[in-house]
């Protein structure tokens, strides 16, 4: 039997930049992300959680090390082709929510899905409005940001990384904006991303109450990981 090959895996991943001497990001990331596991990443300010997370999204381009994505390294890939594998594959969600203020909830979560160019318009509207409506905002659809709460913006934000159905959703401190009770119910939909739809599900927290109850903690300090910690 052929073994299914990780979803994502970084072998020896490090990115530096120019200087005397090099400021090093991250160095050496051995990391394994599999589908339906709820994964954060911690660790001290400037440990380099971010950095991991955008060489892992394909934002970044490491300097050392492989990246491959379903079995396929991509870490050399040409810009446009990680942004192809990027808008099709993966989803983001950011501490800020990034909606186009002009742009109603279902405009902005549409937007992916027409550069992506995969379905027709009227299609593309009901992909929208039926994230919405997992989501709990069935009603806001035609709402602009500003006539939404933190949280609800932030959930239009996590529909919207959902627009193209990816395999892989990665956030960086989703919640750092929050509430408390916002942030719960963030999680619990990021959570439930993984371990009901079967999605990979990796962010970047500072939140110890999240990191607990993650299916794998990767811990890092001084641009490494220190330990990676499964649950149970």
């Amino acid at each position: 039997m052929i073994a299914t090959p990780p979803l994502l895996e970084a072998r020896h991943l490090g990115r530096s930049l120019p200087g005397d001497p090099p400021v090093r990001l991250v160095e050496d990331i051995n990391l394994i992300v599999q589908p339906g596991r709820f994964t954060t990443i911690v660790g001290p300010s400037g440990c380099g959680k971010s950095s991991l997370l955008y060489l892992l999204g394909l934002i970044d381009r490491p300097t050392t090390g492989q990246l491959f994505f379903e079995g396929r390294e991509v870490s050399t890939l040409s810009g446009d082709e990680r942004a192809q594998i990027r808008l099709g594959h993966f989803g983001f969600v950011f501490q800020f929510h990034f909606l186009l203020p002009e742009f109603s909830a279902a405009e902005n979560i549409m937007l992916p899905i027409r550069r992506l160019g995969a379905l027709p318009m009227a299609e593309a509207r009901t992909r929208a409005t039926t994230l919405l409506a997992a989501l709990g905002l069935a009603d806001k659809a035609d709402k602009t940001p500003d006539q939404l709460s933190g949280g609800e913006r932030q959930r239009v934000a996590i529909a919207r990384a959902l627009a193209n159905d990816p395999p892989l959703i990665l956030g960086d401190e989703p919640t750092g904006n929050l509430d408390s009770h916002n942030s719960a119910k963030v999680v619990e939909e990021l959570r439930a991303l993984a371990h009901d739809q079967g999605r990979a599900v990796v962010i970047v927290t500072h939140d110890p109450g999240i990191a607990a109850i993650a299916d794998i903690r990767v811990e890092m300090l001084d641009g490494r990981i220190e330990r990676v910690v499964e649950a149970g």
